[in-house]
């Protein structure tokens, strides 16, 4: 298994059974589906396609939250430089005269002078001036203005909450649907985090955090404390701060995630020129590769799998790129100092890292019900497939966002008390054939857990020990495991 993590948009170019099988067949880890298209109906029927076809698929299902947006249009106006449009919060418009947008208060917000971007800063307008709810616009290129597009405004403080009711209709239907994640957009401080997490009211979906703003950037550490991931999304990042800095915004964010243990998703744009083409330009290699050498746990495709007819080959052409740079990042972590450790889970991280290089140990295993030794492990980016055991089936999918990680529920009770669990999980693992009798496994948990007690017991065993001293019997017992379900990766 592929230790890099690939998200793929599903979109109409994706949306079938054939299509979704080849896609989990060149690589992709997480199907996303982009909230901002598409009505719920479409969206409902397909997660449901979804897990019909691959049900250990974690989804992604990102909220389009605060981001404005051009509604649905009819007509998608094209435009000289110099061209006067006409941007509306009215209803019943269709970009024949005016271009509707989903943000009922932008007329109050903007004023004669504010520069307006769309469509991820490659279109460039000015205010004119504000009548009513109409907005006029200068355009500073010539372009189309087309449906459900981003429009930002990197120099207008917005007046809408933190949580729209968008977001509150969104987040209802992720519950009602079972999806894994759900992404939100122009989060700009834990508060934002846990107001959504209210709104959830339970571990799952787990909440993805995108930083495409400044006000990201300002409040960044305490967002990656307050999320599960991270997506850096580059496109409103670029234009709502500084192109220039871009790729050094992107290093920060995950060198600083990769602190606190916190999974990156890059995305945007990153085998842009695979939407109409089935070749990358080596621009794009380099911008995987070095995505991969910064430390993200997993790379994004949007348009090139939701309406581009290369889907397949650009997730294999990532893929392949990717472990080509995992192989390196292998290559030169070998043989590096470890700082002191300023905790017991710390420690244990350190010790797993330095017993996986010192020993041939084949498989990891990582007793967890929320995640925590699982994320702890992977992000340290070792040799070793990691296979991360829960009793909760939707915490145990989302695993497989981790690099190299494959999660796998057990119906296998978690003690607090006792450590019994541990060997159960293990013959459990023998009797599904996922330890063979030739591994060298690592493993590791929390033995009697309480506050602030997370991750610390490590335990080393060949599995040909195991069945010896405790009876695994490989025939009888696989045939007792009916019951037992597992998440693949």
């Amino acid at each position: 298994m592929s230790r890099a993590r690939i998200v793929a948009t599903i979109g109409p170019a994706t949306r079938s059974r054939e299509a979704l099988a080849t896609l989990a067949r060149a690589g992709m880890s997480v199907a996303r589906l982009n909230g901002s298209h598409a009505d719920l109906d479409w969206h409902a029927e397909t997660i449901a396609l979804i897990r019909d076809v691959l049900p250990d698929v974690p989804i992604l299902l990102d909220v389009p939250g605060r981001k404005v947006r051009t509604a649905s249009l009819k007509v998608e106006p094209v435009f000289q430089k110099g061209d006067v449009l006409t941007l509306t919060t009215a209803e019943g418009h269709d970009g024949s005269e005016k271009v509707p947008v989903n943000y009922a208060d932008l007329h109050r917000d903007v004023e004669a002078g504010d520069t307006i971007l769309a469509d991820d800063g490659t279109l460039r307008f000015h205010v004119e001036r504000v009548d009513g709810q109409d907005i006029v616009i200068r355009a500073d290129m010539a372009g189309q203005l087309k449906s459900c597009k981003g429009i930002n405004l990197p120099f207008v403080s917005l007046s809408h909450g933190v949580v729209t009711e968008r977001d509150r209709r969104m987040v209802e239907f992720a519950l009602g649907n079972g999806v894994d994640f759900v992404g939100i957009s122009f989060v700009e401080s834990a508060e934002h985090v846990s107001a959504i997490r209210d709104l959830i009211g339970a571990d799952s979906p787990r909440i993805i955090s995108k930083v495409e703003n400044r006000g990201g950037l300002a409040r960044l550490e305490e967002i990656i404390d307050a999320s599960d991931a991270i997506m850096i999304d580059r496109g409103d990042l670029s234009v709502e701060t500084s192109l220039d800095r871009l790729a050094l915004f992107q290093k920060e964010i995950i060198a600083l995630a990769n602190r606190h243990d916190t999974p990156v998703i890059v995305a945007t744009e990153m085998l842009h020129t695979m939407i109409e083409n089935p070749y990358p330009t080596k621009a794009e290699v380099s911008d995987i590769t070095n995505a991969v050498l910064d430390g993200c746990a997993a790379t994004m495709l949007s348009g090139e799998t939701a309406v581009g007819p290369y889907y397949a080959e650009a997730v294999a052409v990532m893929r392949r790129i990717s472990d080509v740079a995992v192989q390196h990042v292998y290559a030169a972590a070998s043989g590096t100092e470890e700082p002191l450790a300023d905790s017991i889970p710390n420690a244990v991280e350190q010790a797993v890292a330095l017993i996986c290089r010192g020993l041939p140990v084949t498989k990891i295993v990582a007793i967890t019900r929320s995640g925590y030794a699982a994320r702890k492990v992977a992000l340290r980016r070792l040799r070793q497939p990691i296979l991360a055991v829960s009793d909760d089936p939707m915490a145990a999918r989302s695993f497989n966002l981790l690099p190299g990680t494959t999660g796998v529920c057990l119906d296998v009770s978690f003690s607090r008390d006792s450590t019994d669990h541990i060997v159960q999980c293990l013959h459990a693992l023998w009797a599904q054939g996922r330890l063979a009798i030739d591994d060298l496994i690592l493993v590791t948990s929390v033995g009697y857990p309480r506050s602030g007690n997370r991750m610390n017991l490590i335990q080393t065993h060949y599995v040909r020990d195991l069945v010896d001293t405790l009876g695994w019997r490989a025939d009888e017992d696989r045939m007792d495991m009916v019951d037992i379900r597992a998440v693949r990766g």
